[in-house]
């Protein structure tokens, strides 16, 4: 048989398909802190859609307030430009037998605590204020690094960042304080029954 002669510069197929499979990076895609956050509160979502389907309480997520920008009128009033505004209030609202209920979520990716910065101060003085008028109110705190979910009074949060000002609390104190919150498939975070236990004794 003759050998195939290839005009300069052009290997064969199965030559070309070895380098390029050689060459190509393996790709490892990363997830940012953020996302993994957004893990948490999506579990929470689905929690709240489980007591609401069967009938234990009515919590929702408030929206993030968005600041529009500029709106293009000629295609049906579409946003072109907008911000998110910082929350001036918590994450979730509702009743639960007859009790108006109030928290915050929250993440830490750090082993050690959880940085009292990650609170704003407007959140603080809404959840004083929910307090003051016979609310519940607390957190729910994922500390990512230990796989662990707790349940923090809004009290000891905002005591520990009145007293301690940009500081923050150390997980034994977490620990000591909180409440853990089973983790399972159906709902995700099984937070009502660490509530009735911690608010409503």
């Amino acid at each position: 048989m003759s050998e195939i002669k290839y005009p300069a510069g052009v290997r064969p197929f199965a030559e070309n398909t070895r380098k390029s499979a050689s060459n190509k990076k393996k790709y490892t895609p990363k997830i940012a802190a953020g996302n993994r956050g957004m893990d948490f509160e999506a579990g929470i979502n689905e929690t709240n859609a489980y007591y609401a389907e069967k009938g234990l309480c009515c919590i929702t997520k408030r929206p993030t307030p968005i600041n529009v920008v500029k709106v293009d009128y000629s295609k049906g009033a579409t946003i072109t430009q907008a911000y998110f505004e910082t929350q001036s209030t918590t994450d979730y609202n509702g009743v639960y037998q007859g009790h108006y209920i109030d928290f915050e979520a929250k993440s830490s990716h750090s082993k050690t605590a959880f940085p009292l910065s990650n609170i704003p101060l407007q959140q603080i003085e809404h959840l004083e204020r929910v307090i003051a008028h016979g609310g519940i109110a607390f957190f729910l705190l994922h500390m990512v690094q230990h796989h662990e979910v707790f349940l923090l009074t809004a009290e000891f949060v905002i005591r520990f960042y009145r007293e301690h000002p940009r500081a923050s609390i150390p997980y034994a104190d977490i620990k000591e304080h909180g409440y853990l919150v089973p983790e399972g498939f159906r709902p995700r975070y099984d937070y009502l029954p660490v509530l009735e236990a911690v608010f409503l004794k």
